[in-house]
C-alpha cells in the first residue's frame, strides 16, 4: 500500500536512504544528513510538483516512492520518479525481493490511477542489473543513456521511459 509520507516519516526516510546498498545504487551517493534531510521535507512540501509516498507492507512503513517535476507538456502530463526501500528491516524480515517487486508494480499503478500520469520517466545507473531487468517488466524502456562522474566514479545512468498504455 501506498500513503502520503508525513513528518512522522522523515527519520526513517533518511535511515532508508543512507543504507550502504541504497546509496551504492544513487546518484546521490553523499550520506544525507538531518539538515540536508530537513530541507528537502520543507521543499517537498511547498511544490505541488512532488509527492511523497510511504510504501507499507504488511502494515509497516517498507520504503518511499518519490514522484517528482509533475507537469503538463504537450497536452500530456508526465512526472519523473524514484524509489528506494527499508533494505535492512525487509531483509532480516525476508522479505526484501518480494518488497521490491510490489513498490514498483505499485508506483506504476499509483502513476496511472491517481496522478494520471501518460509518461513516467527517471533514472537507473547500469550497474543496477535488478532494478533494470524490472523497469524492463513493468513496460519501462531505455530511451538514452550518459555518463556522469558520481563521486571519483564515471558512471553510465539510463534515462528510462513508461507511457501508459491505451485505454
Amino acid at each position: 500500500m501506498l500513503r502520503p509520507a508525513t513528518s512522522a516519516d522523515l527519520e526513517a526516510i533518511r535511515r532508508w536512504r543512507n543504507h550502504p546498498e541504497v546509496q551504492a545504487v544513487s546518484l546521490n551517493r553523499e550520506e544525507i544528513t538531518a539538515e540536508m534531510h530537513s530541507a528537502w521535507w520543507e521543499a517537498v512540501e511547498s511544490d505541488d510538483t512532488r509527492q511523497v509516498l510511504v510504501y507499507e507492507r504488511n502494515g509497516a512503513p517498507a520504503g518511499v516512492v518519490t514522484f517528482f517535476d509533475i507537469a503538463e507538456h504537450d497536452g500530456r502530463r508526465q512526472a519523473m520518479w524514484g524509489y528506494y526501500l527499508d533494505n535492512a528491516g525487509l531483509s532480516e524480515r525476508g522479505e526484501l525481493l518480494p518488497a521490491w517487486i510490489k513498490i514498483q508494480r505499485e508506483a506504476v499503478r499509483y502513476a496511472d490511477e491517481q496522478l494520471n500520469l501518460d509518461a513516467l520517466e527517471g533514472e537507473v545507473i547500469e550497474s543496477n542489473e535488478g532494478v533494470r531487468s524490472m523497469n524492463s517488466r513493468n513496460g519501462f524502456e531505455e530511451i538514452r543513456m550518459d555518463k556522469r562522474r558520481i563521486l571519483d566514479e564515471l558512471v553510465t545512468v539510463y534515462r528510462i521511459r513508461r507511457v501508459r498504455p491505451q485505454r
